[in-house]
């Protein structure tokens, strides 16, 4: 064991706060960044969870968030064409005025919702794979809707309570789980209840993006490929991973999100380096009779200053193992009340190499302080 690594580990009281400061910094760009792609996983389980293994948008917005996704009717008998294709469906969203019953004392709630409509069919490409049977068959009755648990507050309703969608009686008969909106809440019903409320979405021979079901899953890129290459910019298929991704760039690109993370990042930075390096620079001045013994003994300055830095890198590691753990305690708390966080591997690779270039530059930042350790002051 290295010189560095025992010393933080036998005196770990000394070099917490730097181990916290990182945690803390980490966890602060990976809360941000994981809670708004969670939100968007939120936002668009509907088409995430769903059957479909393939999603055909417009070509210059292939994305659900921030677009216009209707395409022209023509396009789906196109989708057809090709050999692999099983099946292909429509998947029609809009928005709607609501307004519920209130019951005695009960204050009435407007709001505009998001609307989704789903096929109830067993095996349909626009129902998600989590919905149970009882939800399908609670959709499947005239003018039944759902709602994700956490919007009940929102839309002012329970379980069994009426409301008017747009003008038109609609009444709660289920809910569901991380399918929360963000600015709104989401309202799911049957394609029947949609066209009975006249929220079909099918507007001058238009319609929602379409799903595609593949004979080979294992194949979704290649017939992605397929159906691209025969599209002439009429459309692009995308497979479910590439749409995802689309769609949190496009959430992380808004304005205020953006404006929100590169706060976070800056902040993060700034509490990182400043708690660190004066931790740093404390642990070594407590020590600094025995970095003067060392130099006493006839170990260089260079090498002193090379147990600083790998001291530092060893601060690094553990700040990272710590904002792991953190991090793993925020999302079991964000998951229990509905807000699910979701990390990317490569949003950690980043927030890992900037936690340990973090600790070196603060360790580099401390290292003047061995400047005090002359062997002459062992002698007072």
């Amino acid at each position: 064991m290295s010189l560095a690594l025992a010393t933080l580990i036998y005196e770990w009281r000394r070099y917490l706060a730097a181990v916290v400061a990182l945690a803390f910094s980490g966890l602060m760009v990976l809360g941000t960044t994981g809670i708004f792609t969670g939100i968007v996983h939120s936002v668009l389980a509907t088409t995430e969870r769903s059957r479909a293994d393939l999603f055909i948008m417009p070509a210059k917005t292939p994305r659900l968030i921030n677009s216009d996704s209707g395409l022209p009717a023509r396009i789906k008998p196109l989708i057809y064409m090709n050999p692999s294709v099983t099946d292909v469906e429509t998947f029609d969203g809009g928005g709607g005025s609501w307004v519920n019953v209130p019951r005695g004392a009960e204050k009435q709630l407007q709001a505009y919702v998001q609307t989704w409509a789903v096929d109830t069919r067993p095996g349909s490409l626009t129902v998600p794979v989590d919905y149970s049977p009882q939800t399908l068959q609670a959709l499947s009755e005239p003018g039944a809707v759902v709602a994700d648990i956490s919007d009940l507050p929102r839309l002012g309703v329970k379980i069994g309570d009426q409301a008017a969608l747009n003008g038109k009686t609609v009444t709660l008969r289920g809910v569901l789980h991380n399918y929360q909106g963000v600015n709104q809440p989401t309202v799911i019903m049957s394609r029947d209840t949609a066209r009975r409320l006249g929220m079909e979405g099918n507007d001058q021979g238009r319609t929602g993006p379409l799903m595609v079901g593949v004979r080979n899953p294992k194949d979704a890129a290649q017939v992605a490929a397929q159906l691209n290459a025969a599209a002439h910019g009429r459309y692009i298929a995308l497979t479910r991973a590439q749409l995802n991704d689309n769609d949190e760039k496009a959430l992380l690109s808004e304005q205020i999100i953006g404006v929100l993370l590169v706060f976070f990042v800056f902040l993060a930075i700034g509490i990182g380096i400043g708690i660190t390096s004066q931790t740093l620079r404390g642990a070594i001045l407590s020590n600094i009779r025995e970095f003067a013994s060392l130099r006493a003994l006839g170990i260089s300055m260079g090498a002193l200053r090379l147990i600083v830095m790998e001291l530092s890198f060893w601060v690094g590691v553990a700040g990272l193992g710590a904002t792991l753990l953190l991090t793993f305690l925020v999302s079991l708390v964000t998951n229990s009340i509905g807000l699910p966080m979701v990390i990317r591997a490569g949003t950690f690779e980043w927030v890992a190499i900037m936690l340990m270039i973090l600790a070196v530059a603060s360790g580099a930042m401390a290292m003047g302080i061995l400047k005090k350790s002359q062997p002459a002051d062992l002698l007072r």
